[in-house]
């Protein structure tokens, strides 16, 4: 390449805004809701939201009531070749639709069923293709196991930094140190055991790590939230992350009062447990019916979040950051970051004393320099509803026989469709889904609900076809 091409190369990847990056936002604000598409809003802003892959691994050890998972699930064996193989196929093509810098699940069934040196090949592909990739788990793995899918045989690191999410809660059975828990309280000691492995991954090897705590709400641990947040927050959770129980998945899994809570009564419970009222209007991700996200640190005991959203003078920092800063950094060296940051600054200087003005009153809200908020804990907390299987269905189908409502140049919104309100409102927020997963054979980027909600069954009765767990030619698990 000449100099110029190395120039120009050079200029394109330090931009604010990489055009494939521009593109993929793009994009995704032109698909949402009217309604969505608010000052606060994240999507189509600062990210095209969040991806996972599926079938790729989708059988698990537990049995948990709920589950997603369907009822053929289980009869698929864990193969590291064809997972690594669906991953590079799925990830490369959420690279061409939405650009790089997105944040990206390796979930399936449970990922530590992966031999470390399949899961730490996927994790390596996802990163080669702009994804920061996060493993999904139920925790349930030994610290050597976590070592050995961070660091090669030779004691060489495989990554700076990993992320897990973590998913443990009493409706989950099989796990080896209390099978069948009664309580959220008698699963603390694992939530701190691993914690605690990923504390010594960073003490032992210099391996950051970014932890979230998952965690299904049913009407038997709603009431639990609060104290498995007080009893775990000061660990190595960076988020905590609660699902109100959804009809999706196998039946036989599903009891009966899922739905005997609403939205609002789950939040005050987190709100209970984070000791403070958590805003979620001033930072928007996706469809507020679908996700409820504060983010925010612990400084001491005490829980600030990043933005006062009844202050003006913060909305406005926040509208400047959004102007400056277009597009997550991504997965990149930092002496790249280093350079698209000042890149940013000399086109938006203003957004300096802003940022500096927002800091001041972080501080203070901290409670003063006395109480050392440089030594804060960053830390993030999130509702994420799911739909019931059977509302999805029902969308996905007029969704697919009339064309998305949000199709740049649609004139029709979904209101004019003359749907039941319920499956309106389904419409809107599969429309503004946060979280989704790549189809190359399709041409779609599919939400998460109707993933597991329409399509993992078919897909996974063909996948016991192509990796049966037992019979001619099968494997055992690797």
């Amino acid at each position: 390449m000449s100099l110029l091409g190395r120039v120009r190369e050079f200029e394109e990847r330090t931009r604010r805004l990489p055009p494939n990056v521009a593109r993929g936002l793009t994009r995704r604000w032109e698909e949402l809701p009217a309604g969505a598409q608010t000052p606060a809003q994240m999507i189509g802003r600062k990210s095209a939201g969040c991806e996972g892959t599926h079938g790729v691994f989708p059988q698990c050890n537990f049995g948990c009531r709920p589950c997603y998972h369907s009822s053929d699930a289980n009869k698929v064996r864990i193969d590291g070749t064809h997972t690594v193989g669906e991953v590079e196929e799925q990830m490369a093509f959420a690279q061409r639709q939405r650009g790089d810098g997105q944040f990206a699940q390796l979930i399936g069934g449970e990922v530590s069923l992966l031999d470390p040196i399949d899961h730490a090949a996927a994790l390596a592909t996802m990163r080669r293709h702009g994804r920061m990739p996060m493993s999904f788990s139920h925790g349930d793995f030994d610290y050597d196991y976590l070592e050995a899918l961070a660091v090669g045989p030779d004691g060489a690191r495989r990554f700076d930094e990993i992320a897990f999410a973590i998913h443990i809660d009493s409706t989950m059975s099989g796990r080896r140190i209390v099978r069948h828990p009664k309580n959220e309280r008698e699963l603390d000691d694992e939530r701190e055991r691993v914690s605690d492995m990923f504390a010594k991954l960073r003490t032992d090897h210099g391996i950051r790590s970014y932890v979230a705590h998952n965690m299904t709400v049913t009407p038997q641990n709603i009431d639990q939230v609060p104290g498995v947040i007080v009893n775990n927050r000061h660990h190595e959770y960076r988020m905590f992350s609660f699902q109100p129980a959804a009809y999706v998945g196998s039946e036989q899994r599903w009891h009966e009062g899922f739905r005997r809570f609403g939205a609002d009564e789950v939040w005050a419970r987190i709100e209970e447990g984070a000791g403070v009222e958590l805003p979620y209007h001033g930072l928007q991700f996706g469809d507020l019916r679908c996700n409820r996200v504060t983010w925010g640190a612990l400084v001491n005991d005490r829980y600030v979040p990043v933005i006062d959203e009844t202050d003006l003078r913060d909305l406005r920092t926040r509208d400047e950051f959004f102007t400056a800063f277009p597009g997550a950094l991504g997965v990149m060296p930092k002496p790249l970051k280093a350079v698209k940051v000042a890149r940013s600054l000399v086109a938006r200087p203003q957004i300096v004393p802003a940022g500096l003005g927002w800091a001041r009153r972080f501080v203070r809200r901290s409670g003063g320099w006395r109480a050392r908020p440089w030594q804060a804990q960053p830390l993030t907390f999130v509702m994420h509803r799911f739909m019931d299987a059977a509302d999805v269905a029902a969308a996905w189908s007029l969704m697919k026989a009339n064309g998305s409502p949000n199709t740049p140049g649609k004139k029709l919104g979904v209101e004019a469709w003359g749907v039941d309100p319920r499956i309106q409102e389904t419409i809107e927020r599969l429309s503004a889904c946060v979280y989704s997963m790549a189809h190359p054979a399709t041409g779609e980027m599919v939400p998460a609900c109707v993933q597991h909600g329409v399509l993992d069954p078919e897909e996974n009765r063909q996948l016991v076809q192509l990796l049966p767990r037992r019979g001619p030619g099968s494997q055992t698990e690797s």
